[in-house]
């Protein structure tokens, strides 16, 4: 009988060396995958060509991933990442197809290393740093302590101003998207507004969270919608027609 042909996704393969990853910045001592089909773990290529699923094993002594164009007994093999890595020879074709074309796991649990790509990743990175560092060196003391607090909370006001300048350089420089976006949401900063108020007892929030209150008086400003963090409605309050003047009243209060 002859043989399944195997699926056209490997015509214009170059056979080369290869290295794969563990995605997520993992890096086990050793990690394996399922290198053949079982009831646990389902290895199996849906071939559009055939309209059919197709069993998936790693043999070392077959040409074929697919168990379909496999002859004679098979030696099984064990598919290890060791450090978050695994690099494939050319000579071992079978297990190059299976990891770069058909397994199930495939960018899900790891990945290719593409130097192209990682070349795009890096350029985008540095690009993205570049743009943070220059909107952190420019960024006014207020923006930068309410974007600091998101991170590290009320250890902020522990700061000095040379110290809040070097950290949200730091912190723009590790996490550029982030610094990025926090730096252009307005909430961040309210919220950075209803902590500081709330620090120097010109509002206060209840002992449930369910609400605030001024701090002379004790009369309530706002109610918290449940499940809704007090300082994230506070910001949103402060939009509204009421809150703009309650706002207002606060920011002279502070200064």
């Amino acid at each position: 009988m002859a043989k399944k042909k195997t699926t056209t996704q490997s015509e214009g393969w170059e056979m080369k060396d290869r290295r794969y990853y563990l995605k997520n910045n993992t890096e086990p001592l050793t990690y394996t995958i399922p290198s053949k089909h079982t009831r646990k773990h389902a290895l199996l290529y849906f071939d559009e060509k055939e309209g059919s699923q197709r069993e998936l094993r790693y043999a070392t002594n077959q040409d074929s991933p697919f168990v379909d164009e496999q002859e004679g007994e098979a030696t099984l093999g064990h598919i290890i990442f060791r450090d978050g890595n695994l690099i494939v020879p050319k000579q071992k074709q079978n297990l190059q197809k299976l990891l770069s074309l058909y397994h199930p796991l495939r960018n899900k649990s790891y990945a290719e290393f593409d130097a192209v790509e990682e070349a795009g990743d890096d350029l985008a990175l540095l690009n993205a740093q570049v743009d943070a560092l220059n909107a952190a060196r420019a960024i006014d003391i207020d923006v930068a302590e309410a974007i600091l607090r998101v991170e590290i909370g009320s250890r902020v006001n522990k700061l000095s101003s040379r110290e809040i300048k070097r950290d949200i350089l730091v912190y723009a420089r590790q996490n550029p998207v982030l610094f990025l976006d926090l730096a252009k949401d307005e909430n961040v900063q309210l919220r950075n507004f209803a902590v500081k108020a709330t620090e120097a007892g010109i509002i206060k929030l209840a002992q449930n969270q369910r609400s605030f209150h001024w701090g002379s008086n004790d009369r309530k400003l706002m109610n918290i919608p449940f499940d809704e963090n007090p300082y994230s409605a506070m910001a949103a309050f402060f939009k509204t027609d009421e809150g703009i003047e309650i706002f207002k009243s606060i920011e002279k209060k502070l200064k």
